[in-house]
């Protein structure tokens, strides 16, 4: 990797009061053919099984979208998972949660160790998702909009009987429109909204994202998924925002115009989502909690940690099947429901 690349990025800080979210990943990638050429920065890995392990925390968005593509590939046996606990310095991600807060596949205790044991100088934040090598415990990749896509397009030599095409070839132009608009304005949008430093930096955040919101709750007021008539990494990329909005953002974030589940669209596409394997039974509401209102102290110097709100709603009935489609597109199946994810 080159290392030039760190020198000039953006900052996960205010710059005239707006959140300016640090974009700079490291951008190798695991690929089936290490010869093809590719237009990248980062180093080509070869697809082994058992040589790589997934590190994710339940509480983190960006690391629970790739928690759910492994888990709808079946990639379980392939690519282990090792889970950091829901709260962390500004050093670290931690594994906190494992006994002797060690990861049982790895011995880290400091997910930052991993970093370095590649990287002695990396200058970056200590991100998840990461991928690392095991037994060199070596980062090898944190470029969180890559991995999902890899892991479909890569991994199919080990992809589960049934597995799900998430990212058709036919369909990824508009998936990528659709995951763009989501990502600056959605996903990344609920943190402008939160970590704005001055009024005016909030307002137009906030306006940006309930812009979109609204969009998508007409989009979804057509038709039962993002792209298409099955679920895509559009979707996978949306639901991790959606599941946190009411518990998370709309206070903590300040992003309170109207919880998604008073919008009847929204709230049926959660409802869903939450209810397929590989998504309800990865998300924690505690530990997502718990990261957002622990972590985030100059948002919320207490740390108090609310015990609402009532979620229940997520398990009833929706009303999706007034559209055609169904989860997964004809010759694929729904992965086994099991709870926690495989680690």
């Amino acid at each position: 990797m080159d290392k030039s690349q760190w020198k000039n990025a953006p900052q996960n800080a205010a710059t005239d009061g707006a959140y300016e979210r640090d974009t700079t990943y490291i951008e190798d990638r695991i690929v089936a053919d290490v010869d093809k050429q590719h237009a990248g920065k980062g180093e080509l890995w070869p697809v082994e099984a058992g040589r790589y392990r997934l590190m994710a925390a339940r509480a983190c968005p960006w690391a629970h979208r790739t928690i759910i593509t492994r888990r709808l590939l079946g990639l379980e046996d392939a690519i282990s998972l090792g889970l950091a606990g829901p709260t962390h310095d500004a050093d670290s991600w931690v594994f906190d949660v494992d006994p002797d807060e060690k990861d049982p596949a790895t011995g880290l205790h400091k997910l930052k160790d991993a970093y370095t044991n590649r990287f002695p100088d990396y200058p970056k934040g200590i991100t998840v998702p990461a991928i690392v090598e095991v037994g060199t415990n070596k980062v090898v990749t944190n470029w969180f909009r890559q991995i999902p896509v890899d892991f479909n397009n890569e991994w199919t030599e080990f992809h589960r009987e049934g597995a799900p095409d998430l990212y058709p070839e036919a369909l990824r132009e508009e998936i990528d429109q659709v995951a763009d608009r989501v990502y600056k304005y959605v996903n990344n949008g609920v943190y402008r909204c939160g970590f704005a430093g001055t009024q005016e930096a909030y307002e137009e955040a906030y306006h940006e994202l309930w812009e979109n919101l609204d969009w998508l709750e007409e989009r979804l007021g057509q038709q039962r998924y993002l792209v298409g008539n099955q679920i895509t990494l559009a979707d996978i990329y949306l639901y991790p925002t959606l599941v946190r909005f009411d518990p998370v953002y709309y206070g903590h974030f300040k992003a309170s115009r109207t919880k998604i589940a008073e919008m009847p669209n929204l709230r049926g596409y959660l409802q869903e989502l939450f209810q397929l394997p590989g998504f309800g039974d990865t998300t924690d509401f505690t530990e997502i909690k718990q990261h957002y209102y622990i972590t985030h102290a100059e948002v919320n110097p207490t740390g108090v940690v609310p015990l609402g709100p009532e979620l229940d709603w997520l398990a009833e009935q929706h009303d999706r099947n007034r559209f055609s489609g169904s989860p997964y597109a004809e010759g694929s199946s729904n992965p086994a429901r099991c709870a926690p994810a495989k680690k």
